[in-house]
């Protein structure tokens, strides 16, 4: 001990038997240290040991708290992110972890299937740390890939991790200098596109749980952009081709024939404007694959008839669609509804009941109204689209599904993630594929061919014919705002048809101002739409909800109707 005339040891340990010591020692002269001494300098010692775990706890909470905003700070940067923004994001957050987590690399790697070779396509190192090779041959990390291939991510804290099989893995590891990493896989709708790894060099290190599980989310809101962008590419490419083919055919109307093979999508599907002919574009490029989609648009706008129009492209097309609309669900049933029950699961439950999500198994399940989900079942949602997996109420055991899931909604899941009311992590796993239809306002171009196709459809149901719609009829139907978009335009043509004497189609709509009365265009459109639910509200004697309701003649919900109502002023008395 040096020059130490007598010294003191005792251990102090709060958890494990011995984590601390005190050490006492005297250098100018012999001590014998009462035996008295000994309790008491532990309990001191216990008292420092207690406050500097403390302030490591805390320490380590403020780190964890600053990884979670950077993770949501990087997570926001991806919501509705172009195609030529990926690239440039991905980088300043690859370049932002590997600062925070002080890293020494951090790189994505693609699989490329045609070449059966894995391309780097982001790389970002610390200041002075060898770039890794830029192509890489799949079967240099056999034991790795592997297990990225299955969905799982590889956690080494030293090369000591790795399992005996993984020779060549440990060789290539040493051979470019890394000690601990953590590998992801980049996953979208079970299809794995690549990896994304963390590294760090001549050190090991632990990987805590929660920085693992930052890590693979951050990995998913990239594999979504990276699927985007890719899928971007690949209708670019069709576009580029169609362009070629164009040139080629001299006095052929190429931008027809498109316009034809797209209205096959579903022969319910009426639209010609430049909005609706990229929609069913991207109807047609999404179907075949397993993409969750999400739907996007007011109440009456065709989500649902969209969703069919998806399933019956997709490879699912023999097993029958299963619908649920979430808002007509009360919160008691929700869960059972969705993922069954066991019998005696609660009071009322007299037999076993197979869920919405087992019925679907194989096929695609298209719930409408997604925002009106609640939170508790939200994360059981959230597990079925992860994995697939769930377990009915009342009962323990883990059923495995194989579904497709398109959601639908009116609401602004964007605005509800930041008001707390709906997962952030549900929204960016359901918003891989975002379909957003445009209100019938802003294509009132398509009106007239969307009400004549109506007008067939009704034809047999009315046992009626219609040969004639007058000019002046056609203009107020472009014109009207409809707040209830296509299901209010079929029912307002229904009507028409059936107080409609003779074979020309009279449509009697409500008195309107437009703009060129000198009153703002806004005003004039609540105006129009203000009189028209009152001469709806007066045919019904101000009855609102229930058959031959209000809200069922203007083809709006209930709710939708009380909120337009209380928006424009009407009283429920009188005008």
């Amino acid at each position: 001990m040096g020059n130490q005339e007598s010294f003191l040891i005792i251990p102090v340990g709060i958890v494990k038997p011995i984590e601390y010591l005190i050490v006492i020692n005297s250098v100018r002269r012999e001590c014998e240290w009462p035996k008295a001494y000994i309790p008491r300098l532990q309990l001191l010692g216990e008292i420092f040991v207690n406050v500097l775990e403390l302030k490591q706890t805390r320490l380590q909470l403020e780190d964890r708290l600053k990884f979670e905003a950077l993770l949501s700070l990087i997570s926001a940067k991806f919501v509705n992110l172009s195609a030529q923004q990926v690239d440039s994001e991905i980088e300043n957050a690859l370049r932002q972890i590997v600062q925070f987590l002080n890293l020494d690399r951090s790189v994505i790697t693609q699989f490329s299937h045609e070449t059966s070779r894995s391309i780097a396509t982001y790389s970002i190192t610390a200041p002075g740390v060898w770039t890794a090779w830029k192509e890489l041959e799949n079967n240099l990390f056999p034991w790795v890939v592997g297990k990225l291939m299955h969905g799982e991510a590889v956690v080494l804290s030293c090369l000591e991790d790795l399992p005996g099989e993984a020779v060549k893995d440990r060789e290539l590891f040493v051979r470019i200098g890394i000690k601990s990493c953590v590998t992801l896989p980049l996953t979208v709708s079970g299809n794995v596109l690549g990896f994304m790894g963390c590294s760090v060099l001549n050190i090991e290190r632990t990987w805590p749980k929660e920085v693992v599980q930052g890590l693979q989310l951050v990995a998913d809101v990239f594999a979504n952009a990276i699927s985007r962008k890719n899928k971007d590419a690949q209708l670019l490419e069709r576009f580029n081709e169609i362009r070629k083919l164009k040139r080629q055919l001299e006095k052929e109307n190429i931008h027809l024939r498109r316009e034809i093979k797209l209205q096959q999508v579903h022969e319910e599907i009426v639209g010609r404007n430049e909005v609706m002919m990229r929609i069913l574009s991207q109807v047609e490029q999404v179907a075949t694959t397993d993409a969750t989609v999400l739907i996007l648009g007011e109440t009456g706008t065709g989500k649902e008839l969209l969703a069919k129009a998806i399933h019956h492209l997709s490879l699912r097309k023999d097993r029958p669609l299963v619908t649920v609309n979430c808002s007509c669900l009360p919160p008691s049933l929700m869960e059972s509804e969705l993922f069954g029950r066991e019998k005696g699961a609660y009071t009322g439950a007299l037999t076993r009941m197979a869920g919405r999500f087992e019925v679907a198994d194989g096929s695609t399940i298209f719930l409408d109204e997604i925002g009106e989900l609640p939170q508790d079942i939200q994360s059981k949602l959230l597990r079925v689209l992860e994995d697939g997996r769930f377990e009915r109420l009342g009962s323990t055991k883990t059923l495995q599904v194989n579904v497709r899931i398109i959601a639908a909604t009116n609401r602004d899941l964007e605005k509800d993630v930041r008001e707390g009311k709906f997962r952030k992590d549900l929204y960016y796993r359901l918003n891989v594929f975002p379909i957003s239809i445009p209100p019938l306002r802003e294509r009132s171009e398509d009106i007239p061919r969307l009400a004549w196709a109506l007008v067939r459809q009704l034809e047999q149901k009315i046992g009626k014919r219609i040969d004639s719609v007058s000019r002046k009829t056609m203009d107020a139907l472009q014109r009207y705002s409809w707040p209830g978009n296509v299901r209010e335009l079929r029912n307002m043509i229904e009507h028409a048809m059936i107080v409609s004497k003779g074979s020309k189609l009279i449509v009697n709509m409500p008195d309107r101002r437009t703009a060129s009365s000198g009153e703002p265009v806004n005003n004039a459109l609540e105006d129009m739409e203000r009189r028209h639910i009152l001469s709806v509200l007066e045919k019904t004697g101000r009855r609102i909800s229930g058959s031959g309701g209000a809200a069922e003649i203007l083809g709006l919900k209930r709710t939708t109707l009380q909120s337009r109502i209380k928006k424009l002023g009407i009283k429920r008395s009188g005008p």
